[in-house]
């Protein structure tokens, strides 16, 4: 049986919901900009991307300037509405808690900036969880690079043959293949199921609830691989 040490998460769409507040922020930025207006459904679906890379798939604009103006107006108005608009789902106390009883450490490693997270942890009573947060303000490359992921280990002191990274997008995927470590899926994002076929992923969990289960099933894949 593989013996984790440490579990990374994800953060949006894995830990927590901010897709309200992501909407408006793009919304409001793409106005600023004299862009046409995205579809929410649309918008939702580049959570997990790069501001940037979110502005190209949006706009198909490849301007690096107008990326960086889209980055400033997204700053904005996330600074006015992301936390309060961000919600943590809700089995996540009960499960970082019987992660911890299990002796685990935990972080997270994610594109949104770090010191947001910490503010909606900290809102919700959540952050003593966390041995370690990555943010985008802590890494040059951002996911699916593996530097965030790297990092985490390194200051965990954690091998990689130790960790799983639980995640909701085919990024999130690829940077735990890039970054060689185990990758489990939640289908908690907009992301759906066989999207992960190509992934060695050690489970498909429907939500994190399963996720203690998992562990505490010795990683039964009959109960928690089958991605038909």
């Amino acid at each position: 049986m593989k013996k984790y040490k440490a579990v990374l998460f994800d953060f949006d769409y894995t830990l927590a919901d901010s897709s309200k507040a992501v909407v408006e922020c793009i919304s409001y930025s793409l106005q600023k900009m004299g862009y046409p207006a995205s579809t929410p459904e649309s918008i939702c679906r580049t959570i997990g991307l790069t501001l940037a890379d979110a502005f190209r798939e949006l706009t198909k604009d490849a301007s690096v300037s107008n990326a960086d103006i889209f980055r400033s107006y997204f700053k904005e108005r996330a600074d006015v509405v992301m936390t309060k608009n961000t919600r943590v789902f809700d089995t996540v106390g009960s499960v970082l808690d019987r992660l911890k009883k299990m002796g685990l450490k935990t972080g997270i490693v994610s594109t949104k900036f770090r010191y947001r997270i910490e503010d909606i942890l900290k809102r919700d009573g959540l952050l003593h969880y966390f041995d370690i947060i990555i943010g985008g303000e802590d890494v040059s490359a951002h996911k699916p690079d593996p530097e965030g992921v790297i990092k985490a280990l390194t200051e965990l002191g954690i091998a990689r043959d130790n960790v799983i990274f639980i995640g909701d997008s085919v990024v999130d995927a690829r940077t735990a293949q890039n970054a060689d470590v185990d990758f489990a899926a939640v289908l908690t994002g907009t992301t759906e199921r066989d999207k992960f076929l190509e992934f060695d992923a050690r489970a498909v969990l429907k939500d994190l609830s399963e996720l203690p289960d998992f562990f505490e099933s010795g990683f039964d894949c009959s109960r928690f691989c089958d991605m038909v």
